[in-house]
């Protein structure tokens, strides 16, 4: 079995998942120097995408724990029929979703909550960006393949040059320079859309060239029921453990929208603009830490898996409590990168003093789910998901935002509280080795 190596996986991760986040973050940033209201209609059709997204997390985020562990065994084909079947269903599910997005995404965002100009702008969005979501389908499996074959620098390269074509576009449309017209949230989804084409062609070729052949397909005939039935085994329970947190963030961004005041709306947007940054090294250090377990498990080396898993837990907490302490400090400065308003400046440096509770949950969740998915074991994140993201963080929100009038800062304490608890879950989940026994691989 091929040795990886945490830093030398994690790092160009890193780079890559913070190129990819400040896709989204450029986004919100240019659009705020034109209007809040339009900066906020984009977070707000992001929770929408990000919803449906989560079919897409289904394929690939199985294909992921499969393709690292028959490398592992090393039973390469078996690899390789895996991310074709994955390839193919993911482009297939991401079509109809896209369709799906175009005719109903303002039915969708008024589920949501969304009302009046917010709607009208939030929808000028997601009509554009939902209408190519396949392309997103299609570039994160890629990019999963790739990056389970220890190929990490190559999609960190592909983000970089993503994020210059999203940043120049995003300048030009928005902000109106260089004669460009001022299409502002249309402008937006154009530049995120033309940089997800870009990315998709060059994952493509490099796909097809360094790491599988455009012959994988053919491995598909006779089709492969039974390899269908593992993608859905592994990735259905997966996938539901980050749709029921997502669709818990939904629900309590409705309550945003229909309970708080428009200001808290607005701060809600940057300080998960800010604090997406704070978790960065925690989300680097999760995936490559699953690539590194599925290989181990893969190998029937559960004991080097269990050591790695917290060695790659102790640096992510150590790395998020600095990090932490660098916000608190800066708190008011991050949030004036965004605004000059001083109640959503006051009232963002606040939450970020709560947040930072938060993060130490949030990092041990991040890391050993990872971890967990990895060695095959996806069920019991998923009943902690259904317990904790209901009951602790939407319930607790309405009770303690709504009920009890805390506003945004009782939004907190309950996310806070969920994450801290579901984190104690996975430390123990982990320390009690259960896991081990959920290899996916046949002999």
């Amino acid at each position: 079995m091929k040795q990886l190596k945490l830093f030398n996986l994690a790092w160009p991760i890193f780079i890559e998942t913070a190129l990819f986040m400040l896709l989204g973050f450029v986004d919100v940033f240019v659009l705020s120097r034109y209007d809040d209201l339009a900066a906020s209609a984009v977070g707000t059709a992001n929770q929408a995408v990000s919803i449906v997204t989560i079919v897409f997390t289904v394929i690939s985020g199985a294909s992921a724990v499969l393709i690292s562990q028959y490398l592992g065994a090393e039973k390469r084909e078996n690899a390789s029929r895996i991310a074709a079947l994955s390839l193919t269903i993911n482009f297939i599910f991401g079509i109809v979703i896209s369709l799906g997005l175009v005719l109903f995404n303002r039915q969708i965002l008024s589920f949501i909550g969304a009302k009046g100009q917010l709607l009208e702008l939030s929808g000028q969005y997601l009509s554009i960006v939902g209408g190519f979501i396949f392309l997103q389908a299609v570039l994160s499996n890629a990019s999963v393949i790739i990056r389970n074959h220890g190929l990490t620098k190559i999609t960190m390269y592909v983000t970089v040059g993503m994020n210059i074509v999203n940043t120049g576009l995003d300048v030009l449309f928005v902000l109106g320079l260089l004669g460009f017209p001022k299409l502002g949230v249309t402008g937006v989804a154009i530049a995120t859309t033309f940089s997800r084409i870009a990315g998709m062609i060059v994952l493509g070729i490099v796909l097809f060239t360094k790491v599988e052949k455009p012959s994988i397909f053919k491995l598909l005939k006779p089709f492969p029921k039974g390899d269908l039935k593992d993608i859905f085994k592994i990735g259905i329970p997966s996938a539901l453990e980050t749709f029921l947190y997502n669709l818990s963030q939904l629900v309590i961004t409705s309550l945003v929208l229909n309970f708080l005041t428009e200001a808290e709306l607005i701060t809600k947007t940057y300080v998960q603009n800010i604090t997406m940054f704070f978790y960065l090294f925690a989300v680097a250090i999760a995936q490559a830490s699953q690539i590194i377990t599925g290989h181990l498990v893969g190998a029937k080396k559960t004991e080097e898996a269990y050591r790695q898993g917290f060695r790659s837990y102790s640096f992510a907490l150590a790395i998020a409590a600095g990090i932490c302490v660098i916000g608190v400090i800066l708190r008011s400065q991050l949030m004036g990168i965004f605004t000059a308003d001083e109640a959503v400046i006051t009232m963002g440096a606040n939450i970020l003093l709560i947040n930072t509770v938060l993060e130490f949950g949030r990092t041990t969740n991040i890391v050993l789910i990872a971890c967990l998915r990895g060695s095959g074991d996806v069920y019991f994140p998923t009943f902690c998901a259904i317990f904790s993201n209901w009951l602790i963080s939407v319930l607790g929100s309405y009770l303690l935002a709504v009920v009890f009038g805390m506003g945004i800062y009782g939004l907190w304490i309950a996310l806070a509280a969920d994450e801290c608890i579901r984190g104690v879950m996975m430390i123990l989940r982990w320390k009690s080795g259960k896991w081990k026994t959920k290899r996916v691989v046949k002999e």
